[in-house]
């Protein structure tokens, strides 16, 4: 299950009706039934539309902590990169309002290389060079061109060589796609380098393993972006931008509270501590035993769902992004007389609503990553139920 499944998936997910607070959950008074807003159980991963992941405790006590305090930010941003890249292995870091706001931050790094004069006059690109050139659309074009940049799409190695040339900027790879473009990231590399290009990658959900978070910049990538908010557990609002210290020096004085194109994403002092706390934390992490707990969860969810007559269940653990054990339930629909968005659109009418990732005809996937306690027992306890019913 590639990540643009999962951002399919997360469509389908955005475009449902609000859930009201249901008449058993309103009198709890959480900060969140209080609003009218139910919570529900997380049975996609990682995603942005449901909150991204939750927050383990030393990330929230670091984030209180710096709540207290005042701090020159443009120096709390050059101690936390330092303490970043440190722990990770990596020649410089900086901290992003996501690894979205990265991908801007990295392509206007590119198009000024850290010249004032350059970094004010941005979105216009005159004496600039200006073109990002990919391989696939990524979803996230529209933060690249916010710089004024120019976006150029190549599919061979022969188009690409023709596309580099002075008004290249940067060379944009779209890391959970490798497996289906024909450049892949050796070679893509190895072409910025000899051009003199900035190379830079999206690797946004990339971790687990711990090991990608340098390996990318170790590979040759001058840039490399991943999620605060995914599998490092940070604030949902917060990313990473690693790399080159020249381009990362460079980039810290796009974003606030210096002014300029990237003013309007802003890091707060609570997100920066906050992601300090979660990279800490990740390194030492006991990443074993959490897949192992994960597949414990994956076998319970095919012991029950797979008891249903005509479905079909196995683990699948994506071979990039989300590289942790999925469940996958697939049947046909016209055999057992419900369809995948019936299923799907059942768990979210139930109470506590239950999240799932509708992936294709007859075809849900279950993340137990991000699920507590006994929620994914809940979870196969409705798909059997749902199922089995039909």
């Amino acid at each position: 299950m590639k990540r643009r499944s999962i951002l399919q998936a997360v469509a389908a997910v955005a475009g449902a009706p609000s859930l009201g607070a249901s008449a058993s959950s309103a009198g709890k008074g959480t900060v969140y039934t209080r609003l009218g807003v139910r919570p529900l159980i997380n049975g996609m991963g990682t995603v942005t539309v449901l909150g991204g992941s939750l927050m383990p405790p030393e990330v929230v006590r670091a984030m209180e902590e710096a709540s207290r305090h005042f701090v020159y930010l443009p120096d709390l941003q050059t101690k936390a990169g330092a303490r970043i890249a440190e722990l990770i292995g990596v020649p410089a870091a900086l901290v992003t309002a996501g690894a979205a706001a990265a991908i801007t931050v990295a392509t206007a790094a590119a198009m000024t290389k850290g010249d004032p004069r350059k970094i004010a006059q941005l979105p216009d690109t005159r004496g600039l060079p200006f073109e990002v050139i990919q391989q696939s659309r990524s979803g996230y074009e529209a933060q690249i061109l916010l710089t004024g940049a120019r976006i150029v799409t190549v599919e061979t190695r022969e188009e690409l060589d023709r596309a580099i040339s002075e008004r290249t900027a940067m060379m944009f790879f779209l890391n959970y796609a490798e497996p289906s473009v024909k450049i892949k990231r050796e070679e893509w590399v190895r072409v910025a380098r000899q051009r003199g290009v900035v190379s830079f990658t999206d690797a946004a959900a990339d971790v687990p393993p711990r090991e990608h978070l340098a390996q990318y910049v170790r590979d040759g990538f001058d840039l490399v972006a991943f999620s605060g908010g995914k599998g490092l557990r940070g604030p949902q609002c917060s990313g990473l931008l690693l790399g080159r210290k020249d381009l990362i020096d460079g980039a810290r004085t796009l974003v606030s509270p210096h002014g300029g194109i990237g003013r309007g994403m802003k890091v707060g002092k609570e997100e920066i501590a906050g992601l300090v706390a979660a990279v800490e934390r990740y390194m030492t992490a006991d990443l074993e035993a959490e897949r192992r707990m994960m597949e414990a969860k994956v076998d319970h969810l095919k012991d029950v769902v797979g008891k249903v007559e005509g479905v079909t269940v196995e683990t699948r653990v994506p071979e990039i992004a989300n590289h942790v054990p999925h469940l996958v339930a697939s049947w046909d629909e016209t055999a057992l007389g419900i369809t995948a968005k019936q299923v799907h659109e059942r768990l979210q009418a139930g109470d506590p609503p239950v999240y799932v990732l509708l992936t294709g005809p007859g075809k849900l996937t279950v993340s137990v990553w991000m699920t507590q306690g006994d929620e994914h027992r809940v979870i196969a306890r409705r798909l059997r139920d749902a199922l089995a019913g039909a």
